[in-house]
């Protein structure tokens, strides 16, 4: 009997640990890391990027570049992103940022479906939005879910998985690096 009751904790015990190890990381946990992230100050100016998009199985399937011109009046910015792809197409957004608090954001582009909803605490931002995308003429709305980590004052790495129905379909993954003001 005492035998039975050992393994049974022994079990709960393993149980928990693994639903433990499968909570989400919450972008309060990076509250502490340093260099601290402003979308404000990092975002203003001009901000090169490069990235991949990763199927599910993690295939490269997408290479581009992307020019940021960003700026702010108040707590409300503006990023004009000029992409180029490996392709040889070309696409642009433009977000309207808008600080809504200490560490909340809210965004809106022509192919987002409602609002972007975004937390920075440290170095991090999380990012989540639905995304209209157009493929082989085909409209899909897609789940993004980014986390932006500041490395230090130039450079900011990006990882996202995008998702339809709780399915992940692939990621992306961008490297900033912010242009130094002339002058």
């Amino acid at each position: 009997m005492m035998m039975a009751l050992v393994k049974g904790a022994a079990s709960l015990s393993a149980a928990l640990l693994l639903l433990g190890g499968c909570a989400a990381t919450t972008v309060d946990a990076y509250r502490g890391q340093k260099p601290t992230l402003d979308l404000r100050t990092y975002f203003d100016g001009t901000v090169d990027a490069w990235g991949i998009f990763q199927d599910r199985s993690g295939k490269v399937v997408k290479r581009f570049q992307v020019r940021i011109e960003a700026s702010w009046d108040g707590d409300t910015g503006t990023l004009d992103e000029h992409f180029q792809y490996s392709d040889g197409s070309t696409s642009r957004r433009v977000w309207t940022i808008t600080r809504i608090g200490e560490h909340s954001y809210t965004g809106t582009a022509s192919d987002v479906v409602g609002t972007a909803r975004g937390e920075a605490f440290g170095n991090a931002l999380r990012w989540q939005y639905v995304l209209e995308l157009d493929v082989d003429g085909k409209s899909y709305e897609v789940d993004f879910d980014d986390w932006m980590y500041l490395i230090d004052e130039r450079v900011m790495l990006n990882r996202s998985v995008m998702s339809k129905f709780g399915i992940t379909l692939g990621e992306v993954t961008l490297s900033f690096i912010k242009r130094p003001r002339e002058g």
